[in-house]
């Protein structure tokens, strides 16, 4: 819940500092690594926009951006769905993971 009022707020921010009244759409990454439900979040922001004059009525559009990681045994980037599973190259165990932690609002449709 308070990772959903936090988006809301920042879409508040957004309206107060570039001066647009409504948000249609966010369109929400969320990484496979992040420990983020979307259907959590998809169900929260439905509850907590409708109480801003900025968000309410704005559709929640989430981006699921998959979890990738580095390994230091075979030099590859692969793609991983847990943080601490083996290299899926080469069952290696040194993975530095570098995509798919994020949260970020990545873009707005407003009027």
């Amino acid at each position: 819940m308070s990772l959903t009022e936090g988006v809301v707020r920042i879409l508040e921010e957004q309206a107060a500092q570039h001066a647009f009244a409504k948000v249609k759409t966010v369109w929400l990454e969320i990484g496979e690594l992040s420990c983020v439900v979307p259907e959590s979040m998809e169900f929260c922001f439905a509850a907590i926009a409708k109480d801003s004059p900025v968000a309410a009525g704005a559709r929640l559009e989430i981006i699921r951006v998959p979890g990738q990681a580095w390994c230091l045994d075979c030099a590859e980037t692969v793609a991983i769905s847990q943080r601490f599973g083996p290299c899926p190259k080469c069952a290696g165990s040194n993975l530095a993971v570098t995509g798919g932690e994020e949260m970020r609002v990545k873009e707005l449709e407003v009027e």
